[in-house]
């Protein structure tokens, strides 16, 4: 698989009040990527952090920030996070059936990464259209449980969409998110992911550098 393996923990799972140390504790144990969960309380009704935080962050780090919109209007972010210094802007498909080009177009002119994410309930052909445009996105996001809340558990059954996407774009970046850890990566792997969001499973354990190396090891396997 000509794809290179990105575990990004999700900072929704870090001690909040320490933030950068928390980053740089994940960073130092192999993360490739810091997962950032931005949510706004009405796409998802839990509401997490923003423009100002990954501002903030930035300022301590030089990691990927993989910023992950759950949010009603994503054109509103694109802006205040770019300048915050986000580095990659995926916002869901369900929120941008009718400007999603203008996003893209909007994403890439702040120096960002465009993504797009799809709930469990969303058919995967809705985002062909996004991945095949001349301006495309360049990550596919595969939610595996429903998005707004950490912890949960991980839906097996969201592998087909994994393994029909890399069937059909064998070199797009495919990332999951939700429940994953050492139980299920060989699962998300061999369908065809190679970027990890994993959250309470990395830093939840005694020895994060060991779960972050048996993600990407499974990865790289696959």
């Amino acid at each position: 698989m000509g794809v290179t393996p990105n575990i990004a923990p999700s900072m929704l799972s870090a001690d909040f009040a320490n933030l950068s140390s928390e980053a740089h504790r994940i960073l130092n144990s192999g993360a490739d990527w810091l997962h950032m969960d931005v949510m706004d309380g009405h796409f998802v009704p839990n509401l997490t952090i923003g423009a100002p935080v990954i501002e903030s962050l930035r300022k301590h780090t030089t990691a990927y920030l993989d910023c992950h919109m759950m949010v009603t209007n994503p054109l509103d972010y694109v802006e205040p996070l770019g300048k915050a210094g986000a580095s990659g802007f995926t916002f869901h498909v369900e929120t941008s059936k009718d400007n999603w080009q203008e996003l893209i177009q909007m994403i890439k002119s702040h120096g960002m990464r465009p993504g797009v994410a799809l709930n469990p309930g969303t058919p995967i052909g809705e985002v062909y259209p996004l991945v095949e445009a001349e301006r495309p996105v360049e990550m596919v996001l595969v939610m595996t449980v429903e998005p707004g809340f950490g912890g949960q558990k991980f839906m097996p059954e969201m592998m087909d969409k994994v393994r029909i996407l890399r069937k059909r774009y064998p070199l797009l970046d495919i990332e999951v998110d939700g429940g994953l850890g050492p139980s299920n990566i060989d699962m998300a792997a061999s369908a065809g992911a190679n970027c990890i969001v994993a959250g309470s499973s990395v830093f939840g354990a005694s020895e994060p550098a060991e779960v972050i190396s048996l993600l990407r090891s499974s990865v790289q396997k696959a």
